[in-house]
């Protein structure tokens, strides 16, 4: 028996709550770009900037770099981290990876991002370098151009042991930090302001030690403008800031990511 008042078939319409599609893997690779360029363009940046300026204020210029740090990371995570996730860190994306919170063959795309963006921001202050006073620019680069380094290059000077226990230690707790904040279940909406504060605090703690990697494309965006000798200690940077996010990411991964049945969470 045929319906006597057919409905009318209606057009199928988007969802409001659809979720939108995931941003291509080009966008992905932009944001790890322009999130690195600007880590590296404001911490480094006011560290080659106010180190030559404020000599006589030390203590302002410490405070002034631990924060920058942090606060372009706060930025950035707003900013590009909806679009690729915000690591603008190698050691992180290989932390997240370990954890399992990241595909490892998406590594080396995000890894040859954030190389090129930090290369691109310290190759801009050379750039502003060229035009400012007299001799600023050499100055800056015999300086270091706010490179890490140990023994003599150490502000403080530290040797080259402290500064990889010093690298393992607070890489690994960064991660900690990020795999926490940023957990799919016990997350917070205010996890970019933790990250940011949680690096002005590693700054504070370990500038006076080797002047702070946890961010192997962070030291090597320095060291190409920093001379022979940062580019000597570079391996210390890019290896030990690795390990300890790798330890970190297997670590979270079996000490927190785990129900009571034992069974990893998700699983």
């Amino acid at each position: 028996m045929s319906d006597p008042k057919p409905e009318r078939p209606v057009e199928p319409t988007e969802l409001a709550h659809t979720p939108p599609s995931a941003p291509a893997t080009s966008a992905k690779l932009v944001a790890e770009v322009f999130g690195t360029l600007l880590l590296v363009l404001g911490g480094v940046g006011t560290a080659v900037f106010a180190s030559n300026h404020f000599t006589d204020t030390p203590a302002a210029v410490y405070t002034a770099v631990a924060l920058a740090f942090g606060l372009t990371v706060v930025v950035g995570a707003y900013a590009f981290g909806p679009v690729s996730g915000g690591h603008f860190n190698p050691a992180v994306t290989l932390g997240l990876a370990a954890a399992g919170r990241f595909p490892w063959r998406e590594a080396t795309g995000y890894i040859i991002a954030q190389i090129v963006g930090g290369a691109i921001a310290t190759t801009l202050l050379v750039l502003i370098g060229l035009f400012g006073p007299a001799n600023w620019l050499t100055t800056a680069q015999d300086a270091g151009f706010a490179s890490n380094g140990f023994d003599a290059h150490s502000p403080a000077g530290f040797g080259m042991v402290a500064a990889m226990i010093a690298e393992v230690l607070l890489t690994g707790l960064f991660l900690l930090v990020i795999l926490g904040v940023t957990h799919p279940t016990r997350g917070t909406p205010f996890a970019g302001l933790a990250i940011g504060l949680t690096l002005a605090l590693i700054h504070f703690i370990s500038i006076p030690v080797d002047n702070t990697s946890v961010n192997p494309a962070r030291s090597i965006a320095a060291a190409i403008y920093g001379g022979g000798d940062a580019l000597a200690q570079l391996w210390v940077f890019i290896v030990f800031p690795i390990v300890g996010a790798l330890i970190a990411g297997f670590a979270y991964k079996s000490l927190f990511d785990v129900t009571r049945t034992g069974a990893p969470i998700g699983r």
